[in-house]
């Protein structure tokens, strides 16, 4: 469903998007950092463009020509009210809220150019692959429309071999950030709106006939076995492809069939991926002139009755949120070391679960918190109250959760796919998410699914669940702010919980504010002393909770919102972190630490 509606919007948008020349939109290619590869990241010349002069003239039609996407050299004898040349310079990947003061607040359009070199070969293609773009991206080579892409957490490529040119070619992006009624998400979030090319830019060479996908993992139905397929970008039949696991002393090749696909089932006992031992293979997907390596590991995830099973036995999640938010400097992570800082931090605190919210994080996050043996919960940014009836915003919704599950398919390290976040009861909003449900089982059926529900409370102090979603979700998850948003610290001595759903339950957040430094009474809103009373009260009310098989506070790190407007308090900043933005770990940090030591120790 999701190739079709991509196809129909590309034949609808090839009429009215500008420029001389529409490349091929192509599905992902997985795995593009083991390409051959020329990285596009580095300096970038950048226009901001509110008003969009770039893109439309004066009676608001778009340009045919002399957009700012031909990138013209300005002279003194024609008229030209642009100049890449001599704009100003942004480094890629990045956001332009943080590296531009202007564009603190700034929702709207930047330009975005870059030159780069490239040699051609009448044997290989180009691939133009941006990691993401928030939010609304249009992509040009060379002065000709490449593409677009709507959505600002999932990668995307075009086919560009036929835009490139020997020697001396450049790119140029308009970005818009403006949010809008019916995107996903919507006009109403809790972070900040980050625009610009947040994630890698890579232009890979890949054989006219490449290895487009693969997928690896342990057999779904039968035990000793290693299964999968690989898919190449064409339908070529009678071609030899080979999945090789030295370590396993594994070496199979098979022919793919008409439409391009090969499958293997292969007998192996891998050492079976845990938090405590996240052994990782490598894997070698080839054929004849290409080799694509991949370090990938194995385990199964289930549920039974009220209990998650990691590879069969019994497991608690003891997680931590995290926004893609950067340590110490503010603005968007991207970075392999903004991973690894952060995901240290949650490694201190004895995590061995993140949830990764609320929308798909980069792939060198995934790809760390795996080597670190931390469980994922990835999810897609269908936040509070999405436009339920519209076809295009469930469309949106779908594509989103598509690329997050294809690009990650092959990372043992998610365990959870998480289609929803704190969403409002109603019949328009179940068959949205049921449907969202569904389609991520035809994707995906060997990972869990939940969401982040609500619970309802009652003047008796019995907080009930009760969610129409739950016969869709595998685990029952739900947010609860009690001490913060209602109730007092010392009412969770009186709370109790009916969850009546035969399935494990997650405490997906739970929290409250404290800015790092400010020390008080612990009846006093705001300073340490008050979180670190909230985490003490909470968590022993959570050892009261049956079927509790996790939870995940909200939140690792204080992070930037723009909701959070409190002078000298939270400056633009959701003080929830149990570590502050400059890194420095509050007393409710510890509280959780040592909550987390005992459940290492019930559960070993």
């Amino acid at each position: 469903m999701i190739l079709t509606t991509r196809k129909m919007i590309m034949l609808c948008c090839a009429f009215l998007l500008i420029g001389k020349t529409i490349a091929q939109e192509i599905p992902l290619v997985t795995n593009i950092a083991a390409r051959s590869n020329i990285t596009l990241n580095g300096k970038w010349r950048y226009i901001v463009d509110p008003l969009e002069n770039g893109y439309y003239n004066y009676r608001l039609e778009p340009f045919k020509n002399n957009g700012f996407f031909e990138n013209k050299k300005w002279n003194t004898t024609e008229l030209s009210e642009y100049n890449f040349a001599t704009s100003a310079v942004m480094d890629i990947p990045s956001d332009w809220n943080s590296k531009d003061q202007r564009l603190f607040f700034y929702e709207g359009t930047v330009w975005f150019q870059k030159d780069f070199n490239y040699k051609k070969d009448t044997k290989t293609k180009g691939i133009l692959h941006f990691a993401a773009v928030n939010y609304d991206a249009k992509v040009y080579v060379n002065g000709k429309m490449a593409g677009t892409h709507v959505g600002g957490y999932t990668p995307f490529n075009f086919d560009v071999t036929d835009l490139l040119v020997d020697g001396n070619n450049f790119v140029v992006v308009k970005v818009d950030n403006k949010r809008h009624k019916d995107n996903v998400p919507t006009v109403n979030m809790d972070w900040w709106n980050y625009g610009g090319i947040t994630r890698d830019v890579t232009l890979a060479q890949v054989p006219s006939t490449y290895i487009e996908d693969y997928l690896v993992q342990l057999d779904k139905k039968e035990k000793g076995k290693i299964s999968g397929w690989i898919k190449l970008n064409n339908e070529t039949g009678n071609q030899s492809v080979s999945v090789s696991i030295p370590e396993l002393k594994i070496k199979k090749s098979v022919t793919t069939d008409a439409k391009g696909m090969a499958y293997f089932e292969i007998r192996a006992n891998p050492v079976l991926w845990t938090p405590e031992k996240p052994k990782l293979y490598e894997v070698t997907i080839s054929k004849a002139d290409e080799n694509i390596v991949d370090q990938i590991g194995f385990r199964t995830i289930e549920t039974k009755g009220k209990e998650i099973l990691l590879n069969g036995k019994k497991v608690f999640l003891r997680g931590i949120s995290i926004h893609e938010e950067a340590p110490f400097r503010s603005g968007r992570a991207w970075s392999e070391q903004d991973a690894i800082t952060l995901l240290t931090w949650a490694k201190e605190l004895g995590c061995n679960y993140v949830r990764l919210a609320h929308y798909p994080h980069n792939e060198n996050m995934v790809r760390q918190a795996e080597k670190m043996g931390l469980m994922i919960w990835s999810e897609v940014p269908v936040y509070w109250t999405i436009s339920w009836t519209n076809p295009d915003t469930y469309a949106n919704a779908e594509h989103q959760l598509h690329d997050m599950i294809y690009r990650d398919k092959n990372r043992c390290g998610i365990v959870i796919w998480s289609i929803a976040n704190e969403t409002p009861h109603g019949d328009d909003r179940d068959l949205f998410l049921s449907k969202l449900a569904k389609y991520a089982r035809t994707q995906d059926n060997s990972r869990l699914i939940s969401m982040a529900m609500e619970v309802t409370s009652s003047s008796n102090n019995i907080n009930t669940l009760h969610d129409n979603m739950n016969e869709y979700v595998d685990i029952v998850s739900f947010n609860q702010y009690l001490g913060w948003y209602r109730g007092t610290n010392e009412s969770c001595k009186d709370m109790q919980w009916v969850i009546p759903y035969n399935k494990p339950v997650i405490i997906s957040e739970f929290g409250g504010e404290a800015l790092q430094g400010l020390h008080g009474d612990k009846k006093e809103r705001w300073n340490e002393e008050y979180q670190e009373e909230l985490y003490i009260q909470n968590t022993q009310m959570f050892n009261r909770i049956e079927g509790l098989a996790g939870v995940s506070p909200w939140i690792l790190v204080d992070f930037r919102s723009p909701r959070r407007q409190l002078p000298n308090i939270q400056d633009f900043f959701n003080r929830k972190g149990l570590i502050s933005d400059q890194g420095i770990k509050k007393k409710a940090f510890y509280v959780m630490k040592d909550w987390y030591a005992q459940k290492e120790k019930e559960y070993k």
